[in-house]
Protein backbone atom coordinates (compact mmCIF):
# COMPACT_ATOMS: atom_id res chain seq x y z
CA UNK A 1 0.00 0.00 0.00
CA UNK A 2 1.22 3.52 -0.92
CA UNK A 3 1.92 5.79 2.57
CA UNK A 4 -0.72 8.27 0.43
CA UNK A 5 -3.31 5.84 0.28
CA UNK A 6 -2.86 5.22 4.01
CA UNK A 7 -6.62 6.35 5.97
CA UNK A 8 -5.70 7.50 9.17
CA UNK A 9 -9.17 7.91 11.70
CA UNK A 10 -8.34 10.75 14.26
CA UNK A 11 -11.12 10.04 16.62
CA UNK A 12 -12.63 12.38 18.86
CA UNK A 13 -15.86 13.13 20.86
CA UNK A 14 -16.64 16.32 23.17
CA UNK A 15 -13.55 17.10 25.18
CA UNK A 16 -10.69 15.79 22.94
CA UNK A 17 -8.11 18.48 22.35
CA UNK A 18 -5.14 16.90 20.68
CA UNK A 19 -6.18 15.98 17.47
CA UNK A 20 -4.62 18.87 15.36
CA UNK A 21 -1.04 17.87 16.28
CA UNK A 22 -2.26 14.11 15.95
CA UNK A 23 -3.66 15.02 12.63
CA UNK A 24 -0.81 17.35 11.59
CA UNK A 25 1.93 14.16 12.47
CA UNK A 26 0.29 11.89 10.07
CA UNK A 27 0.05 14.58 7.31
CA UNK A 28 3.19 15.49 7.37
CA UNK A 29 4.71 11.90 6.70
CA UNK A 30 2.72 11.61 3.83
CA UNK A 31 -0.20 9.89 5.02
CA UNK A 32 -4.43 10.93 4.75
CA UNK A 33 -5.79 11.47 8.40
CA UNK A 34 -9.38 12.38 8.63
CA UNK A 35 -11.22 13.89 12.04
CA UNK A 36 -13.92 11.09 12.77
CA UNK A 37 -16.24 11.69 15.45
CA UNK A 38 -17.44 8.89 16.88
CA UNK A 39 -20.97 9.19 16.53
CA UNK A 40 -19.75 9.32 12.84
CA UNK A 41 -18.72 5.55 13.08
CA UNK A 42 -21.58 5.05 15.11
CA UNK A 43 -24.11 6.19 12.55
CA UNK A 44 -26.29 8.47 15.40
CA UNK A 45 -26.95 12.04 15.12
CA UNK A 46 -25.27 12.50 11.41
CA UNK A 47 -25.98 12.67 7.85
CA UNK A 48 -26.01 9.18 5.88
CA UNK A 49 -22.82 10.78 3.67
CA UNK A 50 -21.13 11.85 7.11
CA UNK A 51 -21.34 8.14 8.33
CA UNK A 52 -18.06 6.26 8.70
CA UNK A 53 -17.03 2.24 9.26
CA UNK A 54 -14.01 1.47 10.98
CA UNK A 55 -12.68 -0.69 7.99
CA UNK A 56 -12.80 3.06 5.80
CA UNK A 57 -9.54 2.99 7.67
CA UNK A 58 -5.82 1.37 7.58
CA UNK A 59 -4.86 3.21 11.00
CA UNK A 60 -7.32 4.37 14.42
CA UNK A 61 -5.99 6.90 16.44
CA UNK A 62 -7.68 8.14 19.90
CA UNK A 63 -5.39 11.41 20.64
CA UNK A 64 -5.48 12.91 24.29
CA UNK A 65 -7.64 15.55 26.25
CA UNK A 66 -10.17 15.02 28.32
CA UNK A 67 -13.16 13.51 26.97
CA UNK A 68 -16.43 13.69 28.40
CA UNK A 69 -14.61 15.61 30.96
CA UNK A 70 -13.11 12.88 32.42
CA UNK A 71 -16.67 12.38 34.22
CA UNK A 72 -16.57 8.47 36.50
CA UNK A 73 -12.67 7.69 35.35
CA UNK A 74 -10.52 9.40 32.51
CA UNK A 75 -11.71 7.72 29.18
CA UNK A 76 -14.42 5.85 30.81
CA UNK A 77 -17.38 7.26 28.50
CA UNK A 78 -15.49 7.44 25.14
CA UNK A 79 -14.71 3.44 26.18
CA UNK A 80 -18.39 2.72 27.02
CA UNK A 81 -20.15 4.77 23.91
CA UNK A 82 -17.51 2.53 21.71
CA UNK A 83 -18.14 -0.59 23.15
CA UNK A 84 -21.92 -0.61 23.23
CA UNK A 85 -22.29 -0.81 19.40
CA UNK A 86 -18.18 -1.44 17.94
CA UNK A 87 -16.91 -4.62 20.36
CA UNK A 88 -17.56 -6.73 16.98
CA UNK A 89 -15.83 -4.49 14.45
CA UNK A 90 -13.06 -3.26 16.72
CA UNK A 91 -12.03 -7.28 17.60
CA UNK A 92 -11.83 -7.75 14.18
CA UNK A 93 -10.12 -4.70 13.01
CA UNK A 94 -7.09 -5.45 15.59
CA UNK A 95 -7.45 -9.18 15.40
CA UNK A 96 -6.84 -8.30 11.45
CA UNK A 97 -3.65 -6.86 12.31
CA UNK A 98 -5.02 -3.29 11.97
CA UNK A 99 -3.19 -0.63 14.29
CA UNK A 100 -4.28 1.12 16.87
CA UNK A 101 -2.95 3.77 18.80
CA UNK A 102 -3.88 6.22 21.85
CA UNK A 103 -2.26 8.53 23.50
CA UNK A 104 -2.42 10.14 26.77
CA UNK A 105 -6.29 10.12 27.10
CA UNK A 106 -6.47 7.89 24.25
CA UNK A 107 -4.19 5.42 26.30
CA UNK A 108 -6.92 5.51 28.95
CA UNK A 109 -9.22 4.75 26.68
CA UNK A 110 -7.55 1.65 25.81
CA UNK A 111 -7.31 0.29 29.40
CA UNK A 112 -11.24 1.21 29.47
CA UNK A 113 -12.27 -0.53 26.15
CA UNK A 114 -10.33 -3.30 27.73
CA UNK A 115 -8.18 -3.57 24.52
CA UNK A 116 -4.78 -3.17 27.15
CA UNK A 117 -2.96 -4.79 28.89
CA UNK A 118 -3.95 -6.89 26.00
CA UNK A 119 -3.03 -10.62 27.38
CA UNK A 120 -5.68 -11.75 25.15
CA UNK A 121 -6.95 -11.15 21.52
CA UNK A 122 -10.73 -10.41 22.91
CA UNK A 123 -12.26 -7.48 24.40
CA UNK A 124 -11.82 -8.19 28.01
CA UNK A 125 -15.49 -7.32 29.77
CA UNK A 126 -14.09 -5.29 32.54
CA UNK A 127 -10.60 -3.29 32.65
CA UNK A 128 -7.91 -5.51 34.03
CA UNK A 129 -5.66 -2.09 34.91
CA UNK A 130 -6.31 1.57 35.47
CA UNK A 131 -4.54 4.49 35.14
CA UNK A 132 -4.95 6.52 38.32
CA UNK A 133 -4.90 9.52 40.08
CA UNK A 134 -1.00 10.77 39.80
CA UNK A 135 0.57 10.11 43.27
CA UNK A 136 1.46 13.83 43.21
CA UNK A 137 -2.46 14.54 43.10
CA UNK A 138 -2.67 17.23 40.59
CA UNK A 139 -1.68 17.72 37.02
CA UNK A 140 1.62 17.10 35.84
CA UNK A 141 3.15 18.99 32.55
CA UNK A 142 6.97 18.45 32.42
CA UNK A 143 9.54 16.69 29.73
CA UNK A 144 9.88 13.09 30.64
CA UNK A 145 12.41 11.33 29.49
CA UNK A 146 11.60 7.59 28.13
CA UNK A 147 13.30 4.21 27.76
CA UNK A 148 12.88 2.41 24.54
CA UNK A 149 12.22 -1.51 25.95
CA UNK A 150 10.50 -2.84 23.41
CA UNK A 151 12.60 -5.56 21.25
CA UNK A 152 9.91 -5.78 18.32
CA UNK A 153 6.81 -6.53 19.07
CA UNK A 154 5.52 -3.14 19.13
CA UNK A 155 4.44 -1.85 15.69
CA UNK A 156 4.61 1.67 16.59
CA UNK A 157 8.42 1.47 17.25
CA UNK A 158 10.30 -0.56 15.09
CA UNK A 159 12.51 2.49 14.15
CA UNK A 160 13.58 3.75 17.19
CA UNK A 161 16.53 1.40 18.89
CA UNK A 162 15.98 -0.93 22.29
CA UNK A 163 17.37 1.13 24.96
CA UNK A 164 17.37 4.51 23.22
CA UNK A 165 15.99 7.31 25.45
CA UNK A 166 14.04 10.08 24.13
CA UNK A 167 12.26 13.00 25.24
CA UNK A 168 8.90 12.81 24.99
CA UNK A 169 6.55 15.00 27.19
CA UNK A 170 4.06 14.42 29.77
CA UNK A 171 0.58 16.42 30.32
CA UNK A 172 -2.36 14.23 32.46
CA UNK A 173 -3.82 13.74 35.63
CA UNK A 174 -4.28 9.96 35.50
CA UNK A 175 -1.57 8.49 34.34
CA UNK A 176 -0.34 5.72 36.95
CA UNK A 177 -0.55 2.47 35.53
CA UNK A 178 -1.90 -0.20 37.89
CA UNK A 179 -2.64 -3.46 37.17
CA UNK A 180 -5.35 -5.64 38.85
CA UNK A 181 -4.95 -8.22 41.45
CA UNK A 182 -2.81 -7.81 44.15
CA UNK A 183 0.48 -9.05 42.63
CA UNK A 184 1.72 -6.65 40.53
CA UNK A 185 4.89 -8.18 40.03
CA UNK A 186 3.84 -11.26 38.01
CA UNK A 187 1.35 -9.21 35.76
CA UNK A 188 4.96 -7.11 34.90
CA UNK A 189 6.84 -10.36 34.63
CA UNK A 190 4.11 -11.43 31.82
CA UNK A 191 4.12 -8.12 29.82
CA UNK A 192 7.95 -8.33 29.97
CA UNK A 193 7.93 -12.14 28.53
CA UNK A 194 5.25 -11.20 25.78
CA UNK A 195 7.49 -7.75 24.65
CA UNK A 196 4.66 -5.94 25.86
CA UNK A 197 6.15 -2.99 27.80
CA UNK A 198 7.38 -0.43 25.50
CA UNK A 199 8.89 2.76 27.53
CA UNK A 200 9.77 3.07 31.07
CA UNK A 201 10.39 6.34 32.20
CA UNK A 202 14.06 7.07 33.04
CA UNK A 203 16.26 9.89 34.59
CA UNK A 204 18.59 12.14 32.90
CA UNK A 205 21.28 9.53 33.68
CA UNK A 206 18.88 6.73 32.34
CA UNK A 207 18.17 5.11 35.44
CA UNK A 208 14.46 4.40 36.89
CA UNK A 209 13.65 7.01 38.78
CA UNK A 210 11.14 8.44 41.30
CA UNK A 211 8.91 11.57 41.03
CA UNK A 212 9.63 13.89 38.74
CA UNK A 213 11.04 11.32 36.47
CA UNK A 214 8.38 9.12 36.80
CA UNK A 215 5.40 12.13 36.82
CA UNK A 216 2.48 10.10 37.94
CA UNK A 217 3.77 7.02 40.55
CA UNK A 218 3.42 4.31 37.41
CA UNK A 219 4.79 0.87 38.87
CA UNK A 220 7.63 -0.43 37.20
CA UNK A 221 7.94 2.92 35.58
CA UNK A 222 5.79 2.03 32.97
CA UNK A 223 4.95 4.97 30.60
CA UNK A 224 4.02 2.99 27.59
CA UNK A 225 2.27 -0.79 26.62
CA UNK A 226 1.35 -2.92 23.12
CA UNK A 227 -0.81 -5.90 22.99
CA UNK A 228 0.78 -8.87 22.43
CA UNK A 229 0.63 -9.05 18.87
CA UNK A 230 1.73 -5.77 18.87
CA UNK A 231 -0.62 -3.50 16.94
CA UNK A 232 -2.12 -1.80 19.93
CA UNK A 233 -0.13 0.75 21.45
CA UNK A 234 -0.88 3.29 24.59
CA UNK A 235 1.14 6.06 26.06
CA UNK A 236 0.96 8.54 28.14
CA UNK A 237 3.59 11.39 26.59
CA UNK A 238 2.83 13.30 23.52
CA UNK A 239 5.17 12.09 20.96
CA UNK A 240 2.91 14.51 18.47
CA UNK A 241 4.26 17.76 20.60
CA UNK A 242 7.96 16.62 19.42
CA UNK A 243 7.26 16.05 15.89
CA UNK A 244 10.18 18.46 15.14
CA UNK A 245 13.10 19.28 17.13
CA UNK A 246 12.49 22.48 17.61
CA UNK A 247 9.78 21.70 19.53
CA UNK A 248 12.22 20.29 22.01
CA UNK A 249 12.70 22.38 25.31
CA UNK A 250 16.46 21.78 24.79
CA UNK A 251 16.81 22.89 21.74
CA UNK A 252 18.51 26.24 21.99
CA UNK A 253 21.44 24.32 24.46
CA UNK A 254 21.93 20.90 22.19
CA UNK A 255 21.11 22.14 18.65
CA UNK A 256 18.33 21.33 16.18
CA UNK A 257 20.49 18.18 14.85
CA UNK A 258 18.60 17.18 12.04
CA UNK A 259 15.24 18.90 12.86
CA UNK A 260 13.37 15.48 13.55
CA UNK A 261 11.85 15.61 16.66
CA UNK A 262 12.00 12.60 19.08
CA UNK A 263 8.23 11.74 18.67
CA UNK A 264 8.61 11.49 14.82
CA UNK A 265 9.35 8.26 14.59
CA UNK A 266 6.46 6.35 16.32
CA UNK A 267 4.35 7.43 13.38
CA UNK A 268 7.55 6.56 10.71
CA UNK A 269 6.93 3.24 12.43
CA UNK A 270 3.20 2.35 11.84
CA UNK A 271 2.79 3.88 8.47
CA UNK A 272 5.70 2.19 7.53
CA UNK A 273 4.29 -1.74 8.74
CA UNK A 274 1.26 -0.60 7.32
CA UNK A 275 2.63 -0.31 3.44
CA UNK A 276 4.84 -3.62 4.02
CA UNK A 277 1.94 -5.69 5.73
CA UNK A 278 -1.38 -4.19 4.88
Amino acid sequence: MKKQDINVAILRIEGTNCEQESYDAFQRLGANPEFVHLKQLLHIDCNKDEERDIFDYQCIMMPGGFSAGDYIRAGAIFAARMKSKLKTPLEAFVNDGYPLLGICNGFQILIELGLLPGLKMTISEVPTACLHINDSGRFECRPTLLKHENAGTCVFTTKIPKNDVRLIPSAHAEGKLLFEGSDQKKTIQTLKENDQIVFKYVDPDHKYAGYPWNPNGSFDNIAGICNREGNVFGMMPHPERVFYRIQHPDWTRTGLGDGIGDGQAIFRSVLSYIEKKL
